[in-house]
């Protein structure tokens, strides 16, 4: 039975996690698909080049939402005592939103390319990481100017701030994980700096 709710609750994040805001909200009110148009995905990069600003800013906050939410909901769980998990299930519930963002079940398990979502999952478990990554990406987008490379920088800040943190192995596997989705999502971006092509919005 424990393992039944568990796994249920795991799956439930996953769906709100693959809840592409990105795609529903341009094509309702821009009359865009996203997987369409620009690089082909529904997150950050995509959605800055076809919605307006204040569209924009209201699917980034959807997208750190669907990673908050069901995370802050086992804390929740937890602090009234109505239920135990194990350590690290947290983990798998920010995994879960993640995973469902970047490879969503309603959209042909395509999506974003999981920064805001990451960061939303992350901010009740490591704060500090989520702020000191923040700052990098800002500093390499603003120094750089390409959103993949601050992008990228941000989820190896993850995994380097994970490795200072004492007595928390699940929350460097957890970042170590993260990194590797957001880095894979991001080859093709990487190829494209290496031939000198890529957009400096990619």
């Amino acid at each position: 039975m424990k393992t039944t709710f568990e796994i249920l609750l795991i799956f439930i994040s996953y769906l709100l996690g693959s809840i592409p805001f990105g795609y529903i909200f341009t094509k309702r009110f821009v009359g865009l698909n996203l997987r369409k148009h620009g690089i082909g995905y529904t997150g950050l990069s995509n959605v800055r080049r076809f919605a307006r600003y204040k569209l924009a800013l209201i699917i980034h906050l959807c997208d750190i939402l669907k990673g908050l939410l069901p995370v802050a909901g086992i804390f929740f769980i937890e602090y009234n005592e109505l239920y135990t998990f194990d350590e690290f299930f947290i983990y798998a519930i920010g995994l879960a939103t993640i995973i469902g963002h970047s490879f969503s079940i309603f959209i042909k398990f395509k999506g974003g390319k999981g920064i805001y979502t990451t960061l939303g999952a992350s901010l009740l478990l490591a704060p500090y990481s989520v702020l000191t990554s923040l700052l990098v990406y800002f500093l390499v987008k603003w120094s750089s100017g390409y959103i993949s490379v601050g992008s990228i920088c941000l989820a190896i800040t993850l995994t380097l701030t994970g490795l200072i943190i004492p007595n928390t192995t699940y929350l460097f596997l957890y970042f170590l994980v993260c990194s590797a989705v957001i880095i894979i999502i991001h080859i093709p971006n990487l190829r494209r700096l290496m031939d000198g092509t890529e957009n400096r919005s990619g």
